[in-house]
């Protein structure tokens, strides 16, 4: 009887080393903040180095925006530039929101966020930003009153909410989708009251709606959850939305800020 032998399978080919780009960008991801924090444990000693660094985010962040009253943040994309028409539309409604009496409020980086901080400089308004810390040395935009850099992506996503009594959304990518989405799962579950969150640009976001629409139809969420959402294309709307949904829902209106301490090296904005 001939016996019946397994041979083991030919070693497989080693996988192509990874380009020096790719090399360069993972060891960055590795040493930095966010990538230290959410790759695993790390010693006692690096986690209270980590929880030291995040309770400086967010004392940098209190202090600065202290006297920045009533805010509505605007989110959008980082790459689109001067003279795009979604930049040109973003300077009127931050200009728009601003002849309402609210601080605009950004991500203080280029782009959309850069449009709705000059939008709302050039209508006399009040602009402030919260800027991330990255790789390529990111800027606060020069149309910010003031500003606060963040080690921490969720310290800086944190602080663009608690500020804001409406938030509108503008054309953006992944990282728009997540500060729109955060923002949709705190007024949900009630961690936020009924905010006002208005979608800009009626092309773009009709897709997503669409699949907003389907968790609807398939039980996913209730009816009522379409209502934190408005979908426009009018600068004019916007106004609207925020007149009836953040300043009458909310009572909002003109009173006298608390008095800098200089001790504690605060400024308020002009």
């Amino acid at each position: 009887m001939r016996r019946m032998i397994s041979t083991p399978p030919p070693p497989s080919s080693p996988a192509p080393a990874p380009a020096a780009k790719e090399t360069a960008q993972e060891r960055f991801v590795l040493a930095s903040p966010d990538g230290r924090f959410i790759a695993g444990p790390n010693s006692r000693w690096e986690e209270a180095k980590t929880l030291w660094f995040i309770f400086l985010d967010f004392f940098r962040g209190l202090r600065v925006f202290h006297f920045v009253g009533p805010c509505v943040t605007v989110f959008g994309s980082a790459r689109l530039p001067a003279g795009h028409p979604w930049y040109e539309k973003t300077r009127e409604v931050a200009a728009a929101i601003s002849r309402l009496g609210f601080t605009v409020m950004t991500g203080g980086g280029p782009g959309i966020m850069e449009a709705a901080n000059r939008g709302a400089r050039e209508a006399g308004g009040r602009s402030v930003g919260i800027n991330i810390i990255l790789p390529h040395e990111q800027q606060a935009n020069p149309y910010v009153d003031a500003s606060a850099d963040m080690r921490y992506f969720f310290t800086r996503k944190t602080l663009l909410i608690k500020y804001s009594y409406a938030f509108v959304v503008m054309p953006g990518g992944i990282g728009t989708m997540d500060e729109l989405f955060e923002a949709l799962t705190l007024i949900q579950t009630k961690k936020l009251h009924q905010f006002p969150v208005i979608l800009f640009g009626v092309d773009y976001w009709t897709p997503m709606m669409n699949a907003i629409l389907r968790m609807r139809d398939e039980g996913l969420i209730s009816p009522v959850d379409l209502e934190l959402l408005t979908l426009t294309d009018s600068v004019e709307k916007v106004s609207e939305v925020l007149q009836d949904k953040a300043i009458r829902q909310f009572n909002l209106r003109k009173i006298s800020l608390p008095t800098a301490q200089a001790v504690l090296d605060e400024k308020k904005l002009d």
